[in-house]
């Protein structure tokens, strides 16, 4: 028990020595210090991430808008530069808050060396979309906004990222797709669409009327859709499977309009045929593009 209090009371003035030569001022120095130099790190690199970006910003908006093609060419770019930047400047305050702490940054990278056979292994994912979001950039084979077709999936590129790309179908779903599983790239939006009109015909309907009813119609339409390319050609009787007649009619378009032009038009080939008194079968497949 004697032990007890005499090991207590050493204790006791021991911690009152170390308190009473404790250098406070020292002490309240080095917090200070380190204080003012994590906010002037934090101000200091939220001043270059935001002047950085106003930058950058006006070098898109200025310089490469009437040297570049499309405005989504240029907005996909403008995204991943902003990216880039953003996540370069927090690298950098993160790497000289620890340094100002006093974390030994350096031997914390060189250790984690001993993990990196590990992490490779994990990580060829991660590194593959990386090297297919750089060559999909570089190949220029997306642009934001573009309709495309990747697999199964179709809809329009919402945006793209060095690991996913994101597709909007029709219906408003919003699909990620990494990267790495984008092997075919069907883009509908680079060059002028195909819209295939196809009327339904029994083999007794007198096709030799049907050409100048189309005639008819299409100088009626076209004045009224732009986005129709030419002159509409008439290829006539085709055989679609399984074994349907059609007689097909063909308009190049604008990508994106050839949908609306198949409706809009055959509605109109349809109410032209039956106000000449011809009857056309109701069972064929009316529509097809390419």
């Amino acid at each position: 028990m004697m032990d007890l209090v005499t090991s207590t009371a050493t204790s006791s003035k021991w911690f009152q020595h170390y308190i009473s030569s404790f250098d406070w001022e020292k002490f309240g120095h080095l917090i200070t210090s380190r204080f003012l130099s994590l906010l002037f790190l934090t101000v200091l690199f939220f001043a270059i991430n935001v002047v950085g970006k106003f930058i950058l910003r006006r070098s898109f908006k200025r310089y490469l808008v009437p040297k570049s093609g499309p405005s989504n060419r240029l907005q996909t770019i403008s995204m991943l530069t902003m990216n880039l930047f953003h996540y370069t400047i927090l690298f950098f305050w993160i790497y000289a808050i620890l340094s100002t702490l006093g974390v030994p940054v350096g031997t914390l990278i060189a250790g984690a060396g001993i993990f990196s056979l590990a992490l490779g292994l994990g990580a060829q994912g991660f590194v593959s979309d990386l090297v297919t979001g750089i060559s999909i950039l570089l190949e220029q084979q997306l642009d934001v906004g573009d309709v495309v077709q990747i697999g199964t999936i179709e809809g329009t590129v919402t945006s793209i990222g060095l690991r996913t790309t994101q597709v909007t179908s029709a219906d408003g779903t919003l699909n990620f797709i990494p990267n790495r599983n984008i092997t075919i790239v069907s883009n509908r939006s680079r060059n002028n669409m195909h819209a295939l009109v196809n009327i339904p015909i029994a083999p007794t309907t007198p096709v030799e009327k049907l050409p100048d009813i189309i005639q008819a119609v299409n100088e009626k339409l076209l004045p009224q859709h732009p986005s129709v390319i030419g002159e509409p050609m008439i290829t006539g009787v085709v055989t679609l499977p399984p074994n349907e007649l059609v007689f097909q009619v063909s308009l190049t378009c604008k990508s994106g309009s050839q949908y609306t032009l198949q409706a809009t038009f055959l509605t109109a080939y349809l109410k032209a045929i039956r106000q000449a008194g011809i009857q056309l079968p109701t069972h064929a497949s009316l529509l097809g593009s390419k």
